[in-house]
């Protein structure tokens, strides 16, 4: 596929995926401010918490002082990560505060849903079908299915395409039993295996399948493809993508040291205004929350163009 798409949406998840792996403890205060700086951006979805064990994700304890704390910004909605019942009803404690919406997920490597979520596969895809059925008690939309581990897996290597495309067809088989229309399939890249020549084949095996689904790519940076993915990405027709400010982040389960953050979103921003692409973000405010988020976290980030800027300055 040539034809780029016009627009792009793009949600932040820096907040949640940085302070969950950061080794010392942040303050809260800390973290908050990095969130309500990042509001005043033009991005219009933040996740900022995972309510989770916090004895397994110390970098969570504070979670319930971070939602209380924010100032939330009109028209910003704010998420939260949770990998159980108890995670989502703590989630259901903050409805006023928190935009909660349902996901079914599966990964498409058992063995790191074992590590993740203690679950193998069976047990994952039976315990979707009681979450939905949650989802649907507690009167949250479920809006979208997801793949953990989609292009490859640290614990049991190269995922075939043909799998997602039949873990996909479960999820949607899910949603159709319990009356659910889902919005779009993300696609999560958790332990750095994605190239730009997977991202195209597992995203063209999909719209082969499903010619209208709408797929959102989760892509991480551990081995520097991240940007050139999300660019693979474009080319496929994708229009949703997660990222975290300054390359925030990583997955404390992801079995290697050096796991990344998502692609990050001031990178992201960059080429896409570059392409001509609109994220409806404002490129010079996020920069300064990405060298906010540098300070908040004692140590330099991976992000390039809050380092070398902009080109505005020289095309002037």
């Amino acid at each position: 596929m040539s034809d780029l798409p016009k627009s792009v949406h793009i949600t932040e998840e820096g907040p949640r995926e940085g302070f969950q792996i950061e080794k010392g403890p942040i303050a809260t205060a800390r973290k908050i401010a990095l969130i309500d700086a990042l509001s005043q951006t033009g991005l219009d979805r933040i996740q900022i918490v995972s309510f989770v064990n916090p004895k397994a994700v110390p970098g969570m304890v504070d979670a319930d002082e971070v939602v209380r704390g924010i100032t939330p910004h009109a028209g910003v909605a704010y998420t939260a990560l949770w990998l159980n019942t108890k995670g989502f009803e703590r989630a259901m404690e903050f409805s006023d505060r928190l935009a909660n919406t349902g996901t079914i997920q599966l990964s498409a490597s058992e063995k790191f849903s074992l590590r993740n979520q203690n679950r193998n596969a069976a047990q994952q895809l039976a315990e979707q079908h009681a979450i939905v059925e949650s989802y649907k008690a507690a009167g949250v939309a479920v809006e979208r299915g997801s793949i953990m581990a989609a292009f490859g897996c640290n614990f049991e290597g190269d995922i075939p395409a043909s799998h997602i495309v039949a873990l996909v067809a479960q999820i949607l088989d899910v949603a159709r039993e319990h009356s659910v229309t889902l919005k779009y399939i993300t696609l999560a890249d958790t332990m750095a295996w994605a190239t730009p020549l997977a991202i195209k084949r597992v995203v063209g095996s999909l719209r082969e399948r499903w010619p209208k689904l709408d797929v959102a790519l989760h892509l991480h940076d551990t081995r520097g493809m991240a940007i050139a993915n999300a660019y693979a990405g474009l080319e496929m027709g994708v229009m949703r993508f997660d990222s975290s400010v300054a390359g925030l982040g990583g997955c404390p389960f992801a079995g290697h040291q050096g796991a990344a953050g998502n692609v990050c979103t001031e990178d992201l921003v960059f080429m896409c205004d570059e392409l001509g692409i609109e994220t409806g973000i404002e490129l010079d405010a996020l920069i300064e929350c990405a060298r906010l988020a540098e300070e908040v976290v004692g140590h330099p980030l991976p992000g390039s163009v809050m380092k070398g800027g902009t080109l505005k300055r020289f095309r002037k």
